[in-house]
């Protein structure tokens, strides 16, 4: 089968190699190996769009997830990633680009939650876009407030999160804040709405409040390489706990990451700024 494309699981050391690679943030080496790959399946063509998008190639992270969505259309998660290529292509494009890449994201993005409108990432993606994207290319509040009631559905904790997003753009912060605190408690154990509340706070300058929450992060997620970057982040973003915040992005450096933290280069801008330098 040289030269097409494998309909199917990806199977193999090679790709199980890579799989391991892409988890663990190496994302060049796992692309050489899928490239390595004399007859690539379409887990594998998928795979290679991932890595592409974490090393910010999303023109060449859409071809190759456009790839792999030709071969299995019905994909919910291969749709979301073309979709959030897509987006990012509209980010880092000119103007006069940028609006067609945004409707095509806005395009996958729907044919995700159409495929499996139990997708949560799918959901929250669709969920973001309607909140950000003007109306003429798809977006609205009206639309974002609908799909909040879907995302509910799914998981009380997103959607009390949903609704919390809703509330903050409309800037009825008392609402925001009683939304969010209820996220929280809807699932207690994920330290990302912890992350969210202390955030929120430090915006409405309850530094005292806010710092309560990442210690209460810290019981639920010891170690988290995420709760140290938002931590050092926010931190430096108010000009406070300076000393903590470079010894946090140290430490996050040398930790073990996943695709889902922030990229280390980030954290080095980050330290570069704290040091001065």
């Amino acid at each position: 089968m040289t030269g097409l494309l494998c309909v199917g699981w990806a199977a193999g050391p090679q790709y199980d190699e890579a799989r391991k690679l892409y988890d663990a943030t190496d994302f060049q080496q796992s692309l050489r190996l899928l490239n390595a790959i004399p007859d690539k399946t379409t887990d594998a063509y998928a795979l290679m769009g991932r890595n592409y998008y974490m090393l910010a190639d999303f023109k060449r992270a859409s071809e190759l997830l456009e790839k792999a969505f030709t071969a299995q259309p019905a994909n919910s998660d291969y749709a979301l990633w073309l979709g959030r290529a897509y987006g990012r292509r509209a980010e880092t494009s000119g103007v006069f680009t940028a609006p067609g890449f945004a409707s095509r994201a806005h395009q996958y993005f729907e044919k995700a939650v159409r495929l499996n409108p139990r997708n949560l990432d799918a959901l929250s993606d669709l969920f973001e876009y309607y909140l950000e994207a003007p109306g003429f290319l798809g977006g609205g509040m009206d639309k974002a407030q609908q799909l909040a009631g879907q995302i509910a559905q799914v998981d009380p904790s997103e959607g009390y999160w949903a609704m919390f997003k809703l509330a903050e753009e409309r800037r009825d912060y008392s609402r925001a804040e009683e939304q969010l605190r209820r996220a929280v408690e809807a699932a207690p154990r994920q330290v990302g709405k912890v992350i969210e509340l202390a955030r929120f706070l430090t915006k409405q300058g309850r530094y005292q409040e806010a710092d309560q929450s990442f210690e209460r992060a810290e019981k639920i997620a010891p170690n988290s390489p995420r709760l140290m970057y938002a931590r050092a982040d926010l931190y430096i973003k108010t000009g406070r706990n300076l000393d903590t915040a470079k010894a946090l992005l140290e430490r996050y450096l040398n930790a073990t990451l996943t695709p889902e933290d922030p990229p280390r280069a980030e954290a080095v801008k980050l330290l570069r700024k704290v040091r001065g330098g």
